[in-house]
C-alpha cells in the first residue's frame, strides 16, 4: 500500500513568529484569534508561546535539527538503600504506622492495593 500525500510541513519565518506571538500578548486577544488570523493551527501558537516562556526566543523557534551535546552531572549514588518503607495511615482520630522491608516493595504494593480497595 503507498500513499500519494507527501509531507509538507509548513514553515515559519523569526519575523511571524514575533508577530504572531506580539499579537497574542495584546490584551483582549485569544490566541485561536491570532492563529486564525493568520492561517496557523492553534497547537503550533501555543508551542511558540510555550517555547517563548520557557526561555527561547522567538527567533529561535525554527530549530536547526542539529544534535548539541550536553554534559550531564554525575548523579550522586546513595551510600545505602533504605530499609525500610515507612508509611502514616491516618483515617480520624486512628492513626496507623507501617513499616515494611524494602527488598519486598512489590509486596508492599500488593498490600497496599488490597488495603484501599
Amino acid at each position: 500500500m503507498t500513499s500519494e500525500k507527501t509531507d509538507t510541513r509548513r514553515r515559519y519565518s523569526a519575523a511571524t513568529k514575533a508577530q504572531v506571538l506580539a499579537e497574542c500578548r495584546e490584551p483582549g486577544m485569544s490566541v485561536a484569534k491570532v492563529a486564525m488570523a493568520h492561517g496557523i493551527n492553534t497547537n503550533v501558537v501555543h508551542r511558540w508561546r510555550q517555547i517563548a516562556r520557557e526561555g527561547g526566543k522567538a527567533e529561535s523557534l525554527g530549530g536547526t535539527g542539529e544534535f548539541i551535546a550536553l554534559p550531564l552531572a554525575a548523579m550522586a549514588v546513595p551510600d545505602k538503600a533504605p530499609a525500610d518503607i515507612r508509611v502514616e495511615l491516618r483515617r480520624g482520630s486512628l492513626t496507623m504506622n507501617v513499616s515494611w522491608p524494602a527488598s519486598a516493595a512489590a509486596d508492599f504494593a500488593a498490600w497496599t492495593r488490597e488495603l484501599l480497595r
